[in-house]
This record gives structure tokens, C-alpha cells and sequence, in this order.
């Protein structure tokens, strides 16, 4: 990777995916949880979800608890392997910069 995935690299969907990945299995995360993790606002959470739910990085399951909706995040495959990916740009980088 010559570039960084310029999808992740964006500093409120970096939170997202690490938040995402250190779930085990990378199993659903609720938005309010994420939201808190993040620190970002609903409204702002929900553009970046967005964003990667469309370069097929998360799934979100939308449903209801009770009469309370529930919206949940999680990292698909390809959002695994591009997150993992993602790391790795960023070792090397620091592997060459410490090799000078």
C-alpha cells in the first residue's frame, strides 16, 4: 500500500474501526456505546457510519428492544482486512522512518 486507505485514515472513522476491532469477533458495537467510545456527536457518528458502511467496511443492523430502537455497528471481512491492512501501512512506515 503506497497510500493509506484514505476511508480509514479519516481520525473519526480510525476511532471507529480500532473501537470495532477490539470487539471479539469484531461483533456488533451499540451506537450509543460507539458514540461514547468516539466521542463524536449522533449526527456526525452517523455520516462516518455511513461512510464506511458503504465501502463495505461495517454492517449495521438497525432493530428494536422492547419499544426502544437499537442500532448496532459491526466490521465486516473486508473492514477486518482493510482495518489490519490499515496497521500494517502504518508499522511500516514506522519501520522505515526508524531504519534511517
Amino acid at each position: 500500500m503506497e497510500q493509506p486507505d484514505a476511508t480509514i485514515h479519516q481520525p473519526v472513522r480510525l476511532k471507529i474501526m480500532a473501537a470495532l476491532k477490539g470487539i471479539p469477533d469484531c461483533g456488533p458495537l451499540e451506537f450509543v456505546k460507539l458514540k461514547s467510545v468516539v466521542g463524536a456527536t449522533e449526527g456526525n457518528l452517523g455520516a462516518h457510519i455511513t461512510t464506511l458502511e458503504n465501502a463495505g467496511y461495517v454492517a449495521v443492523e438497525k432493530d428494536f428492544v422492547g419499544k426502544r430502537p437499537r442500532t448496532r455497528v459491526a466490521l465486516t471481512k473486508v473492514g477486518q482486512r482493510a482495518f489490519e491492512d490499515y496497521v500494517a501501512y502504518l508499522r511500516d512506515i514506522l519501520d522505515t522512518g526508524s531504519a534511517a
